[in-house]
Order: structure tokens, then sequence, then C-alpha cells
């Protein structure tokens, strides 16, 4: 989403901005902007790109841009096309310039009542409305601080702000509610952003602004006022990961380059977690042993690829005889739902700032859940902050838009918290040691599976020219169809759609000819034979089969209609986190060969931190 970088020195921060803006990336936008205070004519300079960052750092070098203070922005457009004149910052009849995430709901209303007192807008978003807002403030507070905290009383909706004023040239102000916002710590310098990685490489000491704040930002030193406007100490944070951008190490895009890592994050995810069959359950936290021996039931809230793990779950977790619910985030808030005793409250996002899933973890927490637990896989995110339990994930960063390496490890957690909830639901300890097991072998059988690249990306060139296709999966494969046609869609933009097979004669048989590629898995499992007998439906339609399949399953089925694919032997209990490595590489092949872009495609974001 939306990326913001703000700085107050001595040196001239431009630089700092715009690497800022560039680590800020991997979130996804359409514009990028800057705004500085120069100190030499006491005039706010600013400058605006349709665009990737480079062009905004080729049109400084063309007409620079600099000054001691300075805000920075990339757009990810919510209200207005993507252009120059909706790019931000935005400027207030030159006195006032804002940065802003998130959405305001009530902007039209102030937006016919400021144009009745004289403000003429420049633009088509909301944002725009802060900034006249705020300089509207000015002139009756005289104090910037001031200005900024009665306008925000009058916004509904989500923003995280960082605003500078030509006629005061010592503070920065920054406000955040409902979207992320974080200070950096330097010595005679302080900085704001969106994203502790914006900063790495000019602070490791952070402080998290929480729900409400304001932080008045000066060189020396800075102020937090909570919503009251009261004075109020937030804790030091210091950064987990640090360094300089991530590299793509030779892969031609970061999502290939995730994807091949997703044996060692797994490892990773397992390290500490499990050892020769057995589960250490204070990886859960120290209160976690007691806790799991109250819950009843769990219910999952989670949004897009994290949606998908949760749906898996579900299997996992009823086979073992928990009752399990999973819920679309967006959903979840607006819905009048029953909390059943001693129910876990589960959320999963890979940013752990995904706006849906952040409010319905605020609404479960006056509902009546037994407690909360976060899946998530940064360890500095609010989703982290306001859980009680929290497993991380540890994928490291994912730059690529399309999620892999994130969906994977939380398949792991998942599949890590069944067992611990399993055993005590009538799961065996040799049970539960043979199951954990086979969580041990998965980097090995992951990697087995990425050996079928070449192959993937052979088959891939059946996709180039086709414009729909359809994902099959029964039981707990049926969720894998649903990301491998995410995945499709997401990045090469051919439209997919995902069914139970055993839904096919209820609709989408209709769409099956030879221009809709079928895509299956098939595990060896209990449900071989029925899904099997699917297939068979679809080749009697003139349909193609594209099956990726466990070694020890005969289809029965060949000939130039069907493309069957093996994959090693793959215990029942993990096959869902590995068939989903064939999914990944087939729609990242697909992609490429249509010349799309793989790590930021059209419209779409990282982390969605707006509703």
């Amino acid at each position: 989403m939306c990326g913001i970088v703000g700085a107050i020195a001595e040196r001239n921060v431009t630089p700092i901005l715009l690497e800022g803006l560039r680590r800020l990336e991997y979130r996804g936008y359409d514009s990028a902007g800057i705004v500085t205070l120069d100190s030499r004519d006491g005039q706010l300079h600013r400058l605006r790109t349709v665009g990737k960052v480079q062009m905004l750092a080729d049109r400084l070098q063309q007409a620079p841009v600099r000054g001691p203070l300075g805000i920075a922005h990339t757009r990810w457009a919510t209200h207005g096309e993507p252009c120059e004149r909706n790019a931000h910052p935005h400027v207030s009849n030159n006195s006032v310039a804002v940065v802003h995430n998130g959405i305001i709901e009530n902007h039209q209303e102030l937006r016919q009542e400021l144009i009745a007192a004289g403000y003429r807008f420049e633009s088509d978003t909301d944002t725009e409305v802060v900034a006249h807002l705020i300089e509207q403030q000015m002139h009756e507070t005289g104090d910037l601080r001031m200005a900024v905290q009665q306008a925000i009383t009058r916004l509904t909706g989500a923003y995280s702000l960082g605003v500078i004023c030509r006629q005061d040239s010592e503070r920065l102000i920054a406000a955040r509610a409902g979207s992320p916002l974080v200070l950096g710590i330097g010595i005679e310098e302080h900085f704001i952003a969106s994203d502790v990685f914006a900063l790495a490489p000019v602070t490791q000491t952070f402080v998290f602004l929480e729900e409400g704040d304001i932080a008045e930002v000066r060189r020396e030193q800075f102020t937090i006022y909570d919503h009251e406007g009261q004075p109020v100490e937030r804790p030091l944070s210091y950064a987990a990961q640090q360094g300089g951008p991530a590299g793509k190490g030779g892969y031609r895009h970061f999502m290939l380059k995730e994807i091949f890592e997703q044996p060692a994050v797994v490892a990773e995810t397992l390290e500490g977690r499990v050892h020769q069959g057995h589960l250490f359950e204070d990886s859960f936290g120290p209160e976690a042993g007691t806790l799991f021996d109250q819950v009843q039931g769990v219910h999952i809230v989670a949004c897009g690829t994290s949606y998908h793990a949760g749906l898996v779950a579900r299997y996992w977790l009823e086979s073992l005889g928990i009752p399990c619910t999973v819920e679309v985030a967006s959903e979840y808030r607006y819905r009048r739902g029953v909390t059943p005793p001693g129910t876990l409250f589960v959320s999963i996002s890979q940013s752990g700032e995904t706006a849906d899933t952040l409010a319905a973890l605020r609404e479960a927490k006056v509902r009546g859940y037994l407690s909360t637990l976060a899946i998530c896989n940064v360890a500095e995110s609010s989703l982290v902050r306001e859980s009680a339990l929290t497993l991380l994930t540890r994928a490291g960063r994912e730059i690529g838009v399309a999620s892999t390496k994130a969906f994977t490890t939380q398949l792991v957690a998942l599949r890590l918290l069944a067992l611990m909830l399993g055993r005590r639901h009538g799961l065996g300890e040799n049970d539960v040691a043979a199951l954990a097991r086979d969580l041990e072998l998965l980097p090995r059988v992951l990697e087995e599976a990425l050996m079928l690249d070449n192959a993937i990306e052979r088959l891939a060139e059946h996709f180039a020219e086709k414009h729909h296709a359809l994902f099959l999966g029964r039981g707990p494969q049926y969720p894998i169809a649903m990301e491998g046609a995410l995945k499709l869609k997401e990045i090469s933009y051919i439209h997919a759609e995902a069914y139970p097979a055993g839904e096919l004669k209820h609709g989408p048989l209709a769409l099956v000819d030879a221009d809709m590629p079928v895509v299956c898995v098939l595990p060896k499992d209990d449900l071989l034979e029925k899904v099997l007998s699917n297939l068979q439906e679809v080749r009697a339609r003139g349909g193609v089969l594209f099956l990726f399949a466990d070694r020890e399953v005969d289809t029965h089925l060949s000939g130039v209609d069907t493309h069957v694919l093996s994959l090693g032997a793959v215990p029942e209990s993990i096959a869902p986190i590995v068939f989903t490595i064939p999914l990944q590489l087939l729609a990242y092949h697909a992609a490429v060969l249509k010349g799309t872009d793989v790590d930021q495609p059209r419209n779409l974001a990282k982390s969605v931190t707006v509703e």
C-alpha cells in the first residue's frame, strides 16, 4: 500500500527520503513524490511523478529538491486516477504539505465545506482535504501540532499522516489512526516511515505509534501525545531485520527467488519448535500450554492468500475433532456472529498491518473469545503487538507482491497449532510424534518439488495464449487450488477459478473446452479415486488436463490432452504445503511468457493497509 517517509535533520534529507521510497517499492504503488522545506529560501519545494521511484530520482537530477526537513510518498490509488496532480505530497496554499496513507471516508462532505470557505482543490484525492483542513486550523491556532490535532478530529476513516509547514521549520508532525506509522530515532535527527525497512540505512531504533497518537518530531527530541492530547511514553524497539535492500540473488525476479527460498524458510520456521517428533509448546508463548488446555474451538480470520491458509487449517483441525470456522476479515467486521465458549481467535497476516484483519482482531477482543493468536511474518507489526499469543513465520522479507514463502510458512505454523491442539482432543502422543516428523521432512520434500521447475516452465507454454483456467482440488487440496488460481490471475492476468472437483457438474463443466486448461493436484489420499472420476468428466468434454501427482499415483490418464508431472512420495499430512510449489511455479512461468510485471502486478499492493 502507500508508503510514507519523513525526516528532520541538520543535513539535506532528500537522499534519505529517496532511499526510503525505494525500500517501500515492494508494497506496490503508481506514483511518487517529495517535498522539502529549503532553508535557503524558506519555501516548500515539491516534485511528483507517475510510475516508478526511479522516475522521481531522474527528475530530481534535473530539478533538485533539497532541505533539512521533508516528507515523501509512494501512492497506491484509491481516490482519483494515477496522475501527477493526484500524487502526494499535497500542499495547501504553499503553506502546509501532507502525505497520507489510508482513506478519509467523509472527504466529500469536508471538500464541500472547504470549497465554501474559499479553498481551491487541484486533485481528486481525499488527502487534499487533510492539507486544507490543517492549513485552515493554522490560521486559528498558530501552532502546527495543535492544527493537526484539531484537524484530525474532523476526519472519519483511517490515516497515517506526515505533515510539514513553511512557517515552522523546526517540526515534523506525524499522526496515526488505523494505519501503521513508526518513528526512527537518530542522533540530532529523527525520521518517520510506514515501515521500519524504509529507514534501515539511517537507524536501528524505533518507536511504534499507537492508535490515536500524534508525534511532534524535532531534530533533538520527539514528544508523543495520545488521542486526548496528553504526553505519553512509548517503548523503544530495535529492528530485528536490517541491512541493505534485498537482492534477487541471481534470479530473474524476486518471486522466483522467494519460491526457491521455501525449503530454507520452512526449516527456519520449524527451528526450535519441533525436534525429532517432539513439539515445543513454549514457542507459542510461556502461557500457551495452559491456554491450549482450555481451547474448545478455533475461529480463523484473514484476507487473500492468508485466508486460503486458514481454509487448509480448517480441514486439519476438524480432522482432529476441533471445531473451526474461517472467515474473510472484511466480512467478519460487519456480521453479527456467535462466539462459542472456549474459542481461540486466530488472525493471519504476512505484514501484520492488513487493515481488515487488524480491525477484526480489535472487534474480537470485545466479543468474548478465550484469547487471541497472531500468525505473522513481522515481529514489529501491529497484529503481533495487539495479540495475546504470536507464532512468527520467519519467512524473511517477501518482496514479490504475490505471496509465496509467506503462505507456505503460514501453513507450517497452522500445522503446528493443529498438532498442539490435537494432542488435547484425542490425538495420541505416538501419532503426534509421527505427524511432527512429517513436518521435519518438509524442507527436503520441498526441494524435490522445486526440481520440477524446468518441466513446469515447458508446461507453462500451453498457458501463454490462454485467457481462462480452471483449478480443481478436493479436501484440503481445494484451498490449494484456490491459491493456485489466485497466483495465476495475480501475476499473469489470466482469469482463473478454483472449484472442488466434485462441483464440476454443478456449473463449471459448462465452461470446459480445449481453450480452458484444467489444473488439478493429485496427492495419494482417500479422495483420489473420486477426483480421477471427476477428471474423466473433463476429458469427455474435450478439456485439456494439467496434473500434479504424487509419484505413487497411477492416474490411468494419458494422451495429448493430458499432461502429468509427478512429485516425490509426499506424506498426506503435509501434501497441501508441497503441492503449493508447482502451482506457484506454473503461475510464475506463465506470467514471464506473457511479459507481465511479475514482482509488481498492476493494481495490487503488497500490504493492504486500508479497508
